[in-house]
């Protein structure tokens, strides 16, 4: 029976994913350069308006291009193997403390702000959407930051039944200038 236990712990080797992820950024790379160029190349030409939603699409770009960074590196650190990069001038502050439930709160996160960004962009000119597409768009925002704000409490709730867990970074203990009380640390 080791065998079996062996062959689906190996397994996660077996996830191509992220070099696909990988390929992703590069396209989203090489959008970025063409609206950067679009933005450059048309700049005298265009309205503050539209300069503004172009821009909004260079934010909309990169915070994909955030998203794809986080479950890229924080997957496959979670997930696969460790990355070893502990030292590295250059390894992300927030890799330390990567652990599944933080991943999903952080990409949560990031959801909520890619949608931030179209519902800016479908406010600032409303006329292009239908009544029916803003009040759609508004109601996906509002599920993003329900889904959001149940998946941080079920990971806060989570923290304080595993016992290796309590400590948490005092970003966490601080919650709108109001400090949170944390339970003592584990005995050994």
């Amino acid at each position: 029976m080791r065998a079996l236990p062996h062959l689906v712990f190996m397994s996660r080797w077996l996830l191509p994913l992220y070099l696909g992820l990988i390929v992703a950024q590069a396209v989203y790379v090489v959008l970025f350069l063409k609206e950067v160029w679009h933005l450059v190349t048309e700049a005298m030409r265009l309205d503050e308006t539209s300069i503004m939603l172009a821009v909004l699409g260079l934010i909309d770009v990169v915070m994909i291009s955030n998203l794809l960074i986080m479950v890229i590196i924080g997957g496959y650190e979670t997930f696969v193997s460790r990355l070893g990069l502990d030292g590295h001038p250059d390894e992300p502050e927030w890799l330390d403390h990567v652990n599944a439930g933080v991943l999903k709160v952080k990409l949560s996160m990031a959801l909520i702000s890619i949608s931030s960004i179209h519902l800016l962009k479908t406010f600032i000119s409303p006329d292009q959407n239908t009544t029916h597409t803003i009040m759609w768009q508004v109601i996906i925002h509002v599920a993003f930051l329900v889904s959001a704000l149940v998946m941080a409490l079920v990971d806060r709730l989570s923290t304080h039944t595993h016992p290796k867990h309590v400590e948490e970074p005092a970003a966490l203990r601080a919650v709108g200038g109001i400090k949170v009380s944390t339970p003592m640390k584990a005995q050994d």
